[in-house]
């Protein structure tokens, strides 16, 4: 694992409270689970695009629904 400085500044003082607020045990887990969340946000926002700019597939009926809650009941 690598080590990296931040500097913040000091509007951000704060930033230490909200590590115990929200119960991490260091200011490192802190970043580290900010950094992963916005990755995943990155990685939704790409998906949504994708989606987007697709074409259109089937439409999505009662039967869709019904078949889609039979298949989840097997598994």
């Amino acid at each position: 694992m690598s080590t990296m400085n931040i500097s913040l500044p000091d509007s951000l003082k704060h930033f230490d409270q909200q590590v115990t607020d929200r119960g991490y045990g260091t200011s490192s887990e802190y970043v580290r689970e900010l950094i992963r969340h916005d990755h995943d946000r990155q990685l939704l926002r790409r998906l949504l695009l994708e989606g987007a700019s697709s074409a259109p597939g089937a439409p999505v009926d009662d039967d869709y629904f019904a078949a889609l809650r039979k298949r989840a009941q097997r598994r």
